[in-house]
């Protein structure tokens, strides 16, 4: 009986070469990072008493003086979630990726050191911009509104990509099911009602929801060529999801009901801000989602970001519409968007317009 490798084609063992060339290229450009400031991160540990899990730093170097950081959504990876923005990203400063840690989630750690990260980087007279995703476009704006009005950061602006802002964007009062109840809805419903005392609870719940992601994932690759990159991301997006404990994916969950949701007593930050929502955001945000409200009333949005725009980034193929956060298997309609907002920073008069 021949084995599975005899049996593989010539085309798929290519491939699977191109696919771990390309992985082994990214690994050898991506590095660890410690910041050069880590006062805030210490002072946290300090005062809880305990050692709390950490975001793993990674850097990659880029080719100006204008630093990106990049906060993921739940899964991938933020050193995964903009593969294909990276080129475009480098052409204005190095990247900076902040990987959630398996074991847990702490709200407070995070943001204590993403502060410090900003606070090196200011250092060196560098002003990052803070690139959100999902899930990660709520922490960074938690960061604007607990951290950044409150210490001598700087930064040079916020892109926020189908932005989370609070757990009422995913999660709607018990009993409310118009336009039906969303496979991530459901999931999450159950592991907010889960408690931290009923681990076993917490891990079925949680196994639940790494179902849920798979089968997103899987969604969007459906009837899709996978390029030897997009299976690169695919394999570390599953790794990403097994890998993660109940309790790390508990916790991160969490984090979501401490966001808080916008108010219009005062802006959140009025430095420039792009938000860009996918044309078919109903998909997986709800009906009474906060936040699609906030970004599509043109004069709140701008009371909170006052030198911000929100654009709905659209595929032009009618059976192809772009999903939530779509970054990867939509960036021909995401990378025209962003790299037009990063040119306005060369051009300070013109990104007071934009």
């Amino acid at each position: 009986m021949r084995n599975s490798t005899q049996l593989k084609t010539p085309t798929l063992l290519i491939t699977q070469v191109a696919g771990t060339a390309s992985a082994m290229l990214r690994r050898i450009a991506i590095r660890p990072y410690l910041p050069a400031v880590r006062q805030r991160e210490r002072e946290v540990s300090i005062v809880t008493g305990a050692s709390l899990p950490a975001v793993q730093i990674f850097r990659e170097p880029g080719g100006g003086r204008q630093p990106t950081i990049i906060v993921g959504g739940f899964v991938p990876d933020a050193t995964e979630v903009v593969e294909f923005q990276r080129p475009l990203l480098r052409q204005s400063g190095a990247l900076h990726y902040l990987n959630y840690p398996r074991e847990g989630f702490q709200l407070q750690m995070f943001q204590a050191q993403l502060a410090d990260l900003v606070e090196s980087l200011n250092l060196r007279g560098e002003q990052p911009v803070l690139f959100g995703i999902s899930f990660g476009a709520g922490l960074v704006a938690e960061f604007l509104r607990e951290t950044l009005r409150h210490e001598k950061l700087v930064i040079r602006g916020a892109l926020l990509v189908s932005p989370v802002l609070c757990a009422e964007d995913l999660v709607r009062p018990a009993g409310e099911r118009s336009g039906g109840v969303r496979m991530l809805e459901s999931n999450l419903r159950r592991i907010f009602a889960a408690r931290p005392d009923t681990p076993d609870e917490v891990e079925r719940q949680i196994e639940r929801a790494r179902r849920c992601f798979q089968g997103l994932f899987g969604m969007g690759a459906e009837q899709r060529p996978l390029t030897p990159r997009h299976l690169a991301i695919r394999n570390k997006i599953m790794a990403v999801i097994d890998g993660t404990s109940a309790k790390g994916g508990y916790e991160r969950t969490l984090a979501i009901q401490d966001f808080q949701r916008p108010t219009f007593d005062a802006p959140l930050y009025d430095g420039p801000v792009l938000t860009l929502l996918a044309e078919a955001e109903e998909n997986l945000l709800v009906p009474t989602s906060p936040t699609l409200a906030l970004c599509r009333e043109p004069r709140r949005f701008h009371q909170v970001f006052p030198n911000g725009r929100c654009l709905t980034v659209t595929s032009r193929q009618a059976d192809d519409p772009v999903p939530h956060a779509s970054l990867i298997f939509h960036h021909q309609a995401y990378n025209p968007v962003i790299s037009a907002w990063y040119r306005r920073f060369s051009a300070p008069s013109l990104i007071s317009a934009f």
